[in-house]
């Protein structure tokens, strides 16, 4: 008895214990449930889902018709190298063209035909081909494999390694071929896209925007005015297509930085006017001809801006012109500063060159000066760059400002053979040497260094040691000094500004 009823307690409580644990749960649950959707509220409206639908059709009609116009290039070479080791991955091109040639190697050096990866673009129907001169380099078989399936064997057009452009060519006729776009056209934001064929994937399309516009100085090539890009670049897309949104030619991809070798976010790509141009002229002449208007330049620095009256660091400092050059014909002299060409500002040095070296030869040229103060224009008929020039560098690096007194630190003689010899001064020059630059002086600051001949002490000509003392006598406190130096047979201004 004592049994059956401790039995029931337990099965009442157990009851109750059910009920209690339900009731608390759906007291539970209304409390969490504290938002009650409402039909409609977060609903994407019709209208912009088809926007986006549209955008998105747009956008994948234009990656998928111009991707049959790239092609995948591979490349068979003959080198000499010592035997394979498991870092062989650094061989790729595009790695060798950062990295340099890390990989260790054994002793024993051996003949090995080696293969690499890239991309080209179809610019006619006949079968040329653009691509990078990375990508073709000492080729001695070069494949194309085109959409389609189809390979061919190219031939090589013509090359420059200045500005990292070659041209192919494939015996094809009804090719589809990109139309070219006006890369200077395109603004900071504008949608790109970059077709190519990274790590042998063939037709792999990727979207960025324009990054930046007219990159300069980043090392890569001579002639540099690089479209970059976020649109993921990666080894084997060099000499791939960056097309804007109406699915036309405004670049050719050539290049990354990275730290790792792949996709970082930052890619750079010859653009269309450049690549156009270096391009008709492979094919019409079989290489490339460059306007040239016959002056050694320097940016305009801070104190060089001050110093030549320059309102803003915009322009290109004249340091030398050639004689019976077309510039020396124009009028054109050394401290003139290039403001305009053809009615468009210079920026700065690498901008000048460029837009000089694609001036039609033969043409005449507009140019905008500031001397002593004043505007001028002049008219200057561009002509082509000497083979004896194409070397040279004509464009300076600017000397810097410094903050100590006068000229402390600096120590000249008179120039002598023996002092040429030491400094490897080359015949036919005369005048006073710097022999001496004491570290962390103003002097030393400024870019002076032994062996720099002293051309011109504000403005006065130095041809011997008397010259030079009479001008230092004549340096006024506080004032800035102007020098015109001769470094490694290149002329450019250097300004000292005392404390």
């Amino acid at each position: 008895m004592v049994f059956m009823m401790q039995n029931k307690k337990w099965y009442v409580s157990a009851f109750l214990f059910i009920i209690i644990g339900v009731f608390v749960g759906l007291i539970l649950s209304s409390q969490l449930d504290l938002v009650t959707p409402v039909p409609g509220k977060n609903k994407i409206s019709s209208k912009s889902i088809n926007a986006l639908s549209e955008l998105s059709e747009a956008l994948s009609e234009v990656a998928t018709v111009a991707s049959s116009s790239v092609v995948n290039i591979s490349t068979t070479r003959v080198i000499k190298r010592r035997e394979g080791t498991p870092f062989d991955f650094f061989n790729d091109p595009f790695f060798r063209r950062f990295f340099g040639d890390q990989a260790p190697h054994p002793d024993v050096p051996q003949e090995r035909r080696e293969q690499s990866l890239g991309s080209g673009v179809i610019v006619s129907e006949n079968g040329y081909i653009i691509t990078n001169n990375h990508v073709i380099e000492q080729a001695e078989t070069i494949k194309v494999l085109l959409s389609n399936k189809r390979d061919y064997t190219a031939t090589l057009v013509g090359a420059d390694p200045k500005s990292d452009i070659a041209v192919i060519k494939i015996d094809a006729e009804g090719l589809s071929a990109l139309p070219w776009g006006v890369s200077s056209d395109q603004k900071v934001g504008d949608i790109v896209f970059a077709i190519g064929n990274p790590f042998g994937l063939n037709q792999t399309v990727t979207m960025g925007v324009i990054s930046a516009v007219g990159r300069a100085n980043v090392g890569i090539a001579d002639y540099e005015d690089f479209i970059q890009t976020d649109a993921a670049i990666n080894p084997g897309n060099s000499g791939g297509a960056l097309l804007n949104a109406r699915g036309e030619l405004i670049g050719i991809n050539t290049a990354i930085v990275s730290r790792s070798g792949g996709y970082q976010g930052i890619g750079f790509a010859v653009p269309s006017a450049m690549a156009r141009q270096v391009m008709d002229s492979l094919i019409k002449y079989k290489k490339v001809v460059r306007g040239w208007l016959g002056v050694s330049i320097q940016e305009v620095t801070s104190d060089l801006a001050e110093e030549f009256g320059v309102k803003d660091l915009n322009g290109a400092l004249v340091s030398s012109v050639v004689k019976k050059s077309p510039a020396a014909k124009a009028g054109i002299k050394r401290g003139d500063v290039i403001l305009k060409y053809n009615g468009k500002t210079v920026h700065d040095t690498g901008h000048l060159r460029n837009v000089v070296s694609q001036t039609p030869v033969g043409t005449k040229a507009t140019i905008g000066l500031l001397r002593n103060g004043k505007k001028i224009e002049v008219k200057v008929m561009i002509r082509e760059l000497p083979k004896k020039l194409a070397g040279m560098p004509l464009v300076e690096e600017p000397g810097g400002g410094g903050k100590s007194k006068a000229l402390a630190g600096l120590v000249v003689r008179q120039l002598t053979p023996k002092i040429a010899r030491r400094f490897g001064i080359g015949r036919g020059e005369s005048g006073v040497v710097i022999v001496q630059v004491d570290r962390g002086s103003t002097v030393y600051e400024a870019g002076l260094r032994p062996g720099d001949l002293i051309l011109q002490l504000n403005q006065k000509d130095i041809t011997s040691i008397k010259d030079y003392e009479k001008a230092v006598a004549k340096i006024k406190p506080r004032k800035r000094i102007r020098l015109l130096i001769r470094k490694k047979g290149q002329d450019l201004f250097v300004t000292i500004r005392p404390k």
